[in-house]
C-alpha cells in the first residue's frame, strides 16, 4: 500500500481518529498499526512554495510593467505611446491575453496536473483582457460615460474560458466582473449617484451577495454546465453579503458623508445586530453541516462584528488603558477558545 504524506498536526488528527475508533470496537488493534504505519511525514511543502512562486512571479510581471512606465530614462518613450490610439493599445492587449489563453490552454493540455502555473498563466489572460476591453469602452464610449457594457463583455470572456477549462481562478473573475457590473449599471441610472432605489451601495451588495449565494445553493447545482463551480460561486456570495453588510453595520444607509458624521453610532445599531445575527448563524449553519467555509465566514465576521461595536461604543466613551487592557483580554479569551476547537478529537 503506497504511503501517504501528512503533516504533523494531520498525523495527530488520525491517530487520534484510530485510536477513537478501537475505543469504540470498529476496529481492531492490528489493522489500527498497518493503517497508522502507512502514513509517512510530509515533508517540505513544496506544493504551498509553488504557489506563492507563481504569484510572486506574476506580482513582479506587474511591478515591473509599473516601473517600466514610472522609470526617468524611459519618459520619452512613454511620450511616443502618449498619443497613441486607443485601438492600438486594444488590440495589443488583445493579442498578450490570447497569447496566455493559448499557453495555459496548452499547457493544461499537456501537464494538467500544474495547477499553479496553469492558473498563473490564465490570469496573466484575464489581466490583459481587463485592459483590452477597458480600452475598447474608451474607443466605443468616448462621449458616454456607460461602461456597463464593457463589463458585460468581460463576462462573457470571463465566464466562457473558465467553462472550457473548468478554472475556478476564471470563473472568480467572472463573479468579481459580475459585481463591477452591478456596480455601474445602477450607479448609471441613478445619474452617478451614491444611492439607487433609496440604497446605498454596501445596502445593494448585501442583497445582490444574498441573491448570488441563494443562486449557488438552490439552483446553480441543478445547471450541469456550471454546476463544477457551486462552491466557489458560493464562497464568493457570501463574502459579497458579509463584507457589504458589515460596512452597512458602520456606515448605515447613508450616501453622504456629512450627514453620516452627523448620526451617532446607536441610531443604526439595527444594521449592527443584523450583521451579528447573520454572521452568528452561518458559523452555527457551518458546524451543524460540516460546512467549514461557511463556518470559517461565520466566525471571522461575528468576531469582526463584534469587535467593530466595541470600538464604536467604547474608544470615546473609557479610558484608552482600560479600553486595551479589556482588548488583550477578551482576544486572549478568543485565543483559547479558538485552540480549544483546533484541538478538538474528531467524533468517530
Amino acid at each position: 500500500m503506497k504511503k501517504l504524506d501528512v503533516s504533523k498536526h494531520e498525523r495527530d488528527i488520525i491517530e487520534d481518529a484510530l485510536k477513537h475508533w478501537q475505543e469504540q470496537e470498529l476496529l481492531d488493534a492490528e489493522k489500527a498499526k498497518v493503517l497508522q504505519g502507512n502514513l509517512d511525514d510530509k515533508g517540505f511543502e513544496w506544493g504551498m512554495l509553488a504557489r506563492y512562486a507563481f504569484w510572486i512571479a506574476l506580482a513582479s510581471l506587474i511591478f515591473s510593467v509599473v516601473s517600466l512606465f514610472s522609470d526617468g530614462y524611459l519618459s520619452d518613450l512613454v511620450e511616443r505611446f502618449y498619443e497613441t490610439p486607443n485601438v492600438v493599445f486594444c488590440l495589443g492587449f488583445a493579442a498578450i491575453a490570447v497569447f496566455f489563453y493559448a499557453l495555459g490552454f496548452r499547457n493544461k493540455a499537456n501537464n494538467p496536473d500544474k495547477n499553479f502555473s496553469n492558473e498563473t498563466l490564465m490570469l496573466a489572460g484575464a489581466f490583459a483582457t481587463a485592459a483590452s476591453i477597458g480600452f475598447l469602452g474608451q474607443i466605443l464610449d468616448r462621449n458616454e460615460n456607460h461602461y456597463t457594457l464593457m463589463f458585460l463583455l468581460s463576462i462573457l470572456i470571463y465566464g466562457v474560458l473558465a467553462v472550457k477549462i473548468k478554472s475556478k481562478l476564471l470563473w472568480v473573475f467572472t463573479l468579481v466582473a459580475l459585481g463591477i457590473w452591478f456596480a455601474t449599471e445602477t450607479a448609471y441610472h441613478s445619474n452617478w449617484g451614491f444611492k439607487f432605489w433609496g440604497m446605498n451601495y454596501p445596502l445593494r451588495f448585501t442583497i445582490f451577495g444574498a441573491l448570488l449565494t441563494a443562486f449557488a445553493y438552490f439552483i446553480q447545482p441543478k445547471i450541469k454546465r456550471i454546476d463544477y463551480f457551486q462552491s466557489t460561486s458560493f464562497v464568493v456570495g457570501l463574502l459579497y453579503t458579509m463584507i457589504a453588510l458589515w460596512l452597512l453595520s458602520i456606515f448605515g444607509n447613508y450616501s453622504d458623508f456629512d450627514k453620516w458624521s452627523s448620526v451617532r453610532q446607536y441610531e443604526i445599531f439595527y444594521w449592527g445586530l443584523l450583521g451579528i445575527g447573520v454572521s452568528l448563524g452561518l458559523a452555527l449553519y457551518g458546524m451543524k453541516t460540516k460546512d467549514h467555509a461557511a463556518r470559517d465566514i461565520g466566525f471571522v465576521f461575528f468576531i469582526l462584528n463584534l469587535y467593530t461595536r466595541f470600538v464604536e461604543y467604547l474608544w470615546d466613551n473609557i479610558n484608552r488603558t482600560i479600553f486595551f487592557l479589556l482588548l488583550a483580554v477578551s482576544f486572549w479569551f478568543v485565543g483559547r477558545w479558538a485552540e480549544s476547537i483546533w484541538k478538538k478529537k474528531p467524533k468517530g
